[in-house]
């Protein structure tokens, strides 16, 4: 529980600080970020959210918070929309899907 508060502190960190903003996340950032995102969205508090966290930071949720056989299809887009927000291409495309899809 006080991993993913601490991670959540530094999401919100790196959300309002512009000196983090500027700066290229990691993978496991990028994925905090998205699993906040969708706690947001689907107004998640207390267990439930704690719940929901842990396991979309594992990579065992999907958008709707249901444990799916198909996680490695979620992963795969969240990864894909990531290195489209960073504009990524070529060799370094290639290197940060890596990367992202091995959960490092």
């Amino acid at each position: 529980m006080r991993v993913i508060l601490a991670f959540a502190a530094v999401a919100v960190m790196a959300l309002t600080a512009p000196a983090f903003a500027q700066q290229s996340a990691n993978p496991q950032q990028e994925r905090m970020k998205a699993c906040n995102t969708q706690a947001g969205t689907q107004h998640l508090t207390g267990d439930a959210r704690k719940t929901f966290m842990s396991n979309c930071l594992a990579g065992k949720t999907s958008g709707s918070g249901s444990t799916t056989a198909n996680s490695q299809q979620q992963l795969m887009k969240s990864c894909n929309a990531q290195a489209g927000t960073q504009h990524l291409t070529g060799d370094a495309r290639k290197t940060f899907m890596s990367t992202c899809l091995k959960g490092q």
